[in-house]
Formats: C-alpha cells, sequence, structure tokens
C-alpha cells in the first residue's frame, strides 16, 4: 500500500468510503478536499460494463461540457493551404504538416492537447501512430479529430470538448472542471457529462452500462456517486 501525506490522510476523513452520495453533496465535498496549492482538475471515472475484449464495445467518442474544463487546451493542426489558415485564424497553438509531424518524430515534441488533422493529411502522419498512440493523442474520425472543418473542430475543444475513451479495462476516466468552478457549474458539468456517456452505451453491453461513478479532485480522495441522483435512475 503506498504511504499517503498527512494532508491527503486528513481529507479521507471527510469522505465515508461505504456511502454513495448525492450529486449534491458530492460536489459540496469536492470543495472540501481540493485544497491544493494549484487550481485542481475534478476527474470522473466511470466503471463500465463493457466486454473490453470485445473492439466493437469499446468507446472513443467526444463530448462537449457546457461551462468548458476550465484548462487551457493547447491545439495543434495538421494541414496545409486554405485548411492550416482556417485553422490559424480559429486559435490553433500550431499548425503545419511534414515539418510538424517531424518535429514530433525526430523532436519528441509534444507540448500540445489534442491534435486535429485533414482526411489528406493522415498518410503524412500514419508514422506517429506509435508515439501518438500511447498518449491518446492520434487523430481519429471517431473523435472528431480527422475532419475537413478545422475551424469548427478547433473551436469546440477551445471550448470545452472532451475525448472520452475507454482505458485497457473498459473504465472512462476525462476531466469534468476545476476546483475553482462554482458549484452550480461543476454540478452542470459533471451531469451533462454522465448523460453524455449514457448515450455512448455500446449495443453489446449486456445489463447496466455504468456500474459505478465516482468523482475526486487532482490530489484528493474519490467521492462515490449516487447514480440516481445523476439521470433519473438511468445506467
Amino acid at each position: 500500500m503506498p504511504k499517503h501525506s498527512k494532508r491527503y490522510s486528513e481529507l479521507r476523513k471527510l469522505i465515508d468510503p461505504e456511502k454513495s452520495y448525492t450529486l449534491e453533496e458530492a460536489v459540496e465535498l469536492l470543495k472540501k478536499t481540493g485544497t491544493a496549492k494549484f487550481d485542481e482538475t475534478v476527474e470522473f471515472h466511470l466503471k463500465t460494463n463493457i466486454d473490453y475484449r470485445k473492439s466493437e464495445q469499446n468507446i472513443r467518442s467526444t463530448i462537449t461540457l457546457p461551462n468548458g474544463t476550465g484548462k487551457t487546451v493547447r491545439v495543434l493542426v495538421f494541414a496545409k493551404g486554405d485548411k492550416a489558415e482556417e485553422a490559424k485564424n480559429a486559435g490553433a497553438d500550431y499548425v503545419g504538416a511534414e515539418e510538424l509531424a517531424d518535429k514530433i518524430a525526430n523532436e519528441g515534441f509534444f507540448d500540445f492537447d489534442v491534435a486535429i488533422a485533414t482526411p489528406d493529411m493522415m498518410k503524412v502522419i500514419g508514422k506517429l501512430g506509435k508515439v501518438l498512440g500511447p498518449r491518446g493523442l492520434m487523430p481519429n474520425p471517431k473523435s472528431g479529430t480527422v475532419t475537413d472543418d478545422v475551424a469548427a473542430a478547433v473551436s469546440e475543444f477551445k471550448k470545452g470538448k472532451v475525448e472520452v475513451r475507454t482505458d485497457k479495462t473498459g473504465n472512462l476516466h476525462f476531466p469534468v472542471g476545476k476546483v475553482s468552478f462554482d458549484v452550480e457549474k461543476l454540478r452542470e458539468n459533471i451531469k451533462s457529462a454522465y448523460e453524455q456517456v449514457l448515450a455512448l452505451r455500446p449495443a453489446g453491453v449486456k445489463g447496466h452500462f455504468i456500474k459505478k461513478a465516482v468523482v475526486a479532485t487532482t490530489m484528493g480522495p474519490g467521492i462515490k456517486l449516487d447514480l440516481n441522483t445523476l439521470a433519473e435512475g438511468k445506467r
């Protein structure tokens, strides 16, 4: 068992590990446990009933948080010509083609959070799959990051679009805001995120799709949510 800090141990005393909290109670606890010296991210963890061994059940998609993530999202776009100009005008942080792919492959450049590509650029960046894939940064049509409408994609990710994808055990983990958000904005983001994930339910999943939901701050303990308070009992 890893040894926790005194601060973490004190915060754990605020939470009953056997209790499932209402959304309102959980958000209040997030405020109390987010006491680090920086503005902690609020993380949403969902244990699903997905059979991760079946590729058709794995999820890779996006959701949009009504109040954004609170994070400055650095967007890189692989595009040429007019599409490159559109990406720049939309606020992309980095725009390029072969030279950008080479910088990633040869210099280990990963100073970005989202990578978007026009379809014609996939043949150029195909070689980057081994380095971008494990980091969750490889452009993919399912996540809306391979598109000709680069301006809209850049704008959406800058405003609060979040990629959700199942991990190696079929579960989901993604940010839903910052501790500094007011209570109502955090509630709205968490509730909206849960409802959007429910809509992504793979057809082959048996029984309840979501088995457990937990919220936590970056440095704080997990808070188990009562699923019945998130979407009128839908799981």
